[in-house]
């Protein structure tokens, strides 16, 4: 897995071994990244379910202001660390929480924290097929703190399966969909 623009371009990235941490595919995260375009550019990031941060590492890459990635597994967060030393990333610009993600978006949403990307692709739910969904991303959608932590204009994109069917509560409204292989990933504003 590398970094596939910006000033780290092609830099390589540590992800833990076994099935724990499943990363955001090269070519996927190149397309979402293409549709971001300059939005990327002094964005403050937050990177939920980070794995080994390289979505938020990929936003700082390409010119983000600042990215806070919330890991739950203190062995996750610590390859967040080194992968941001092999990057070259300013300590500043990127904060890591070792925090469950529900309880990261009630402390943020409390602090009044504004992001202006909100990535997470979270580990994949099971095939759900007339029943609704129960994976992390639909729990995601239905969370009511999540869109006030969204600023104005701002874009949340979500990653899951394609055999996950996901239903998209309002305050959410999807602007694009990308699919490639087994993933889906949503842009959605609120």
């Amino acid at each position: 897995m590398r970094i596939t623009g910006g000033h780290a371009a092609r830099r390589i990235l540590k992800v833990p071994k076994g099935l724990a941490v499943r990363p955001t595919p090269d070519l996927v995260k190149q397309a979402v990244f293409n549709s971001l375009g300059a939005r990327v550019i002094g964005a403050r990031v937050l990177e939920l379910f980070a794995g080994s941060g390289a979505l938020s590492l990929e936003c700082l890459s390409r010119g983000a202001m600042s990215a806070l990635c919330v890991e739950k597994s203190p062995r996750h967060a610590e390859f967040i660390r080194r992968n941001a030393g092999v990057t070259s990333q300013s300590v500043a610009a990127l904060e890591v929480r070792v925090q469950d993600v529900f309880a990261a978006l009630t402390q943020l949403a409390e602090a009044g924290r504004e992001f202006d990307l909100i990535l997470a692709d979270p580990p994949y739910g099971e095939k759900n097929v007339g029943r609704r969904s129960t994976s992390f991303a639909q729990l995601l959608l239905d969370d009511s703190k999540l869109p006030k932590l969204l600023a104005p204009g701002g874009r949340f994109i979500l990653g899951h399966a394609r055999r996950d069917s996901l239903e998209i509560p309002s305050p959410w409204r999807e602007v694009k969909m990308l699919k490639h292989g087994d993933s889906v990933m949503h842009f959605l504003e609120s």
